[in-house]
């Protein structure tokens, strides 16, 4: 049985400790980290550890990964993570074609090198930007997985906000995927003050065909994220009861 984490990214305008107790009445039994967590690990650890929380999952910065190895593996080991995602490139850093996503493609997985020979697991999460067509047709998502020693995890709902099948690309990278990001996509127009994305099950996204991929990938870690929720209760809340129907 997969496990049903949350992102604390989503959570980010609210207390930690505010955060951790309403996820732990709602039923959580795992969460997923980010920088801002990392400044104290021991801190954040023994908050898990009070409300008998795991974090599986984390996501590192690329520079921090790829410059301060040993602080990535100390942050990790402290916290429990199991698997290192990289999660996000600054626009201004973004390939903009071919070559130069082979080129960050390349500078990705040697930086995963330390975290795999700790025997943790390593990959990448996506947003839209990896599905953007280069001159050739070909995407920076194809590029990174050129290098099979990176894994995915999977933001199903920046796939869909690409104009992509999230099934397809379950289904095309399902020896490759650690995670995957379950999340929901308002109709275009709406919710704009929660940046157009949705609590599960409340929009457009059509997870009756995304679950059936995820269980023949056989996914171990189902993370819930919106990117900008006004009420990360009525999200988490909604959210965890809309998954736990097909989990």
């Amino acid at each position: 049985m997969p496990t049903i984490a949350y992102q604390l990214y989503c959570s980010r305008n609210w207390p930690l400790v505010e955060t951790l107790d309403m996820l732990e009445r709602i039923g959580f039994e795992a969460v997923e980290g980010f920088g801002p967590l990392f400044e104290d690990p021991s801190a954040t650890r023994a908050l898990l550890d009070g409300r008998e929380m795991t974090m599986p999952t984390a996501h590192f910065a690329f520079d921090l990964v790829a410059g301060d190895p040993k602080r990535t593996l100390e942050i990790a080991r402290t916290l429990g993570v199991e698997t290192v995602i990289v999660p996000f490139l600054a626009p201004d850093a973004r390939p903009t074609d071919k070559a130069g996503w082979e080129d960050f493609a390349k500078r990705l997985a040697e930086a995963g090198k330390p975290i795999r020979d700790a025997g943790l697991g390593y990959g990448w999460h996506n947003h839209d930007f990896e599905f953007l067509a280069c001159d050739d047709g070909t995407f920076g998502i194809e590029a990174i997985a050129a290098h099979p020693e990176v894994g995915f995890e999977l933001d199903l709902g920046w796939i869909h906000v690409a104009g992509h099948d999230p099934a397809a690309w379950i289904r095309k990278y399902a020896d490759r995927l650690l995670a995957v990001h379950v999340k929901d996509r308002a109709p275009e127009g709406e919710n704009a003050d929660e940046g157009g994305w949705a609590d599960l099950g409340y929009g457009e996204v059509d997870y009756t065909r995304i679950v059936p991929a995820l269980g023949d990938a056989d996914v171990q870690h189902w993370v819930l994220e919106h990117d900008n929720p006004s009420d990360h209760e009525r999200f988490a809340t909604r959210s965890f009861n809309a998954l736990s129907m097909f989990v």
